[in-house]
C-alpha cells in the first residue's frame, strides 16, 4: 500500500486545517490508518487512529475535542479534521496504515506498518 498525504499549511492559532491521506496499491490487508506526528526533535507521537471497516476512532488526549478522524471508503482516503489549532500542534504530520499484526496500544505507541510522507502543520501567530 502506498499513501500519499496533503492538506498541511501555516495557519494561525485558533484555526481550523484538514489533512488528507489517499491510501493506494494492495489495501486488502489494511485494519487501522491513522495520524502521527512529529515535532522538531522530537519522536513521531500517536494523533489518531480509525479502523478501517468499522470506522472505531481513537485520540490522544492532546487533540480530543478539537481533532476529528474520518475515512471515505470509496476514495481509500482518510481525513483528519484539525479545528483550534495551538502552536504545539506545530509538527509534520504523517498518515500511516496498520495491518493490525500486533495490539493497538502497540501501533499507538511505536507506530504504523507502513507511512506516507509527511506533512507540515505550522501554527504561529
Amino acid at each position: 500500500v502506498q499513501l500519499q498525504a496533503s492538506g498541511g499549511g501555516l495557519v494561525q492559532p485558533g484555526d481550523s486545517l484538514r489533512l488528507s491521506c489517499q491510501a493506494s496499491g494492495d489495501t486488502t490487508n489494511v485494519v487501522y490508518m491513522g495520524w502521527f506526528r512529529q515535532a522538531p526533535g522530537d519522536e513521531r507521537t500517536f494523533v489518531s487512529i480509525i479502523s478501517w471497516s468499522e470506522g472505531h476512532t481513537w485520540y490522544a488526549d492532546s487533540v480530543k475535542g478539537r481533532f476529528t478522524i474520518s475515512r471515505d471508503k470509496a476514495n481509500n482516503t482518510i481525513y483528519l479534521q484539525m479545528n483550534n489549532l495551538k502552536l504545539e500542534d506545530t509538527a509534520v504530520y504523517f498518515c500511516g496504515a496498520d495491518s493490525a499484526t500486533r495490539a493497538l496500544w502497540t501501533t499507538m505507541t511505536y507506530g504504523m506498518d507502513v507511512w506516507g510522507k509527511g506533512t507540515q502543520v505550522t501554527v504561529s501567530s
